[in-house]
C-alpha cells in the first residue's frame, strides 16, 4: 500500500516538473481586433486607414445655413469632394475615442490650416478626438498625414465641379476612381449612398499605414454602404461670385473661437 502511494507521488512530481520545464507555445500574431484584448482601443494599435471623401452637396442639402458651418455657407466657396477624415481600422472593427496621456486639444493654427480641405472647424476637432487619438499621432502629425493621403488621390474630372445633377452607378464611380489613380483596385474603394434618390454620400479609400493603396477589410462592405443600382449626384452650388477669394474666408462671429473649451466642443 505504501509502495503504491509512494509511486503515485513520484509520478505526480515528475509530471509537474515536466510541465514546468516545457517550452511555451508560440503565439501566432493576429491582426488587431482578432482577440478581445486587441480590440481594446489603444493608440497606434490598428491595421490600416480608411480615407473618407464626403460629397459636400449631399451633406449641405440636409442642413440650413446657420453660420456655424463654412462648408454650407451660401456666400462661401462651393465644395465638391471634401476630406471627412482618415480612420484607423482593424481588419474587423475599428477603434475610436482612444485614451491619451494628454487632452486631445487641437490648436487653432492647425484647425485654420485644414479648412481648405476640411471646411468645418468642428469637423477638424471631432475627427482628431474620435479617430486621431487612436493613431498614436499628435494633432500636427495626424493632419499632415491626412493632407498627404488627400493629395495622393486624383478626383475624376466630372466630379471636380459639376454644375448640373446626374445619375451614376456605384460600380461606374469605382471604375472612374480606379482609372484616375494608378495602383488603386476595385477592392480598395467603396461607395456610400443614402437618403432621397440614393444620393452619393461618401467615397472610402483604403490605405496602408505607410500610405499605399491596399484592399479594404470587413468594415467596408459595398452591399451594406450602398445597394442602389444608380445614385443621384447633386451638383455643386453656384459660387459666391467672381470677386470671392477663399483666402479671405473668415469664421462666423457666432462661432466660439476663443478658449480651449470651445475648441474641444461637440
Amino acid at each position: 500500500m505504501r509502495m503504491r502511494l509512494l509511486l503515485r507521488l513520484l509520478l505526480l512530481c515528475a509530471a509537474t516538473v515536466g510541465l514546468a520545464g516545457a517550452p511555451p507555445a508560440l503565439a501566432q500574431r493576429e491582426p488587431y481586433g482578432g482577440s478581445a484584448a486587441e480590440r481594446e482601443a489603444r493608440p497606434g494599435a490598428f491595421d490600416y486607414y480608411t480615407m473618407v471623401l464626403a460629397w459636400s452637396p449631399t451633406y449641405c442639402a440636409s442642413r440650413r445655413d446657420d453660420g456655424y458651418d463654412p462648408q454650407c455657407s451660401r456666400d462661401g466657396r462651393p465644395y465638391a469632394f471634401v476630406l471627412h477624415g482618415i480612420w484607423p481600422q482593424y481588419e474587423r472593427g475599428y477603434p475610436e475615442f482612444c485614451r491619451t496621456a494628454e487632452r486631445p486639444f487641437v490648436p487653432r493654427s492647425i484647425i485654420d490650416g485644414m479648412l481648405d480641405i476640411m471646411p468645418s472647424p468642428r469637423l477638424v476637432i471631432h475627427e482628431y478626438r474620435k479617430h486621431g487619438t487612436c493613431t498614436g499621432l499628435d494633432p500636427a502629425a495626424f493632419f499632415d498625414l491626412a493632407r498627404r493621403f488627400y493629395q495622393k488621390v486624383n478626383i475624376p474630372q466630372r466630379f471636380v465641379n459639376p454644375p448640373a445633377p446626374f445619375f451614376i452607378a456605384p460600380g461606374e464611380l469605382v471604375q472612374e476612381f480606379v482609372a484616375a489613380n494608378p495602383g488603386l483596385a476595385p477592392d480598395m474603394i467603396v461607395i456610400e449612398c443614402r437618403g432621397s434618390g440614393q444620393r452619393l454620400r461618401e467615397v472610402r479609400i483604403c490605405l496602408s499605414r505607410e500610405g499605399d493603396f491596399r484592399p479594404c477589410g470587413d468594415n467596408e462592405a459595398q452591399s451594406r454602404l450602398c445597394k442602389a443600382d444608380r445614385m443621384y449626384v447633386p451638383p455643386v452650388r453656384a459660387s459666391a461670385g467672381p470677386g470671392y477669394d477663399d483666402r479671405q474666408r473668415r469664421p462666423s462671429r457666432r462661432y466660439p473661437w476663443s478658449g480651449e473649451r470651445s475648441l474641444l466642443g461637440r
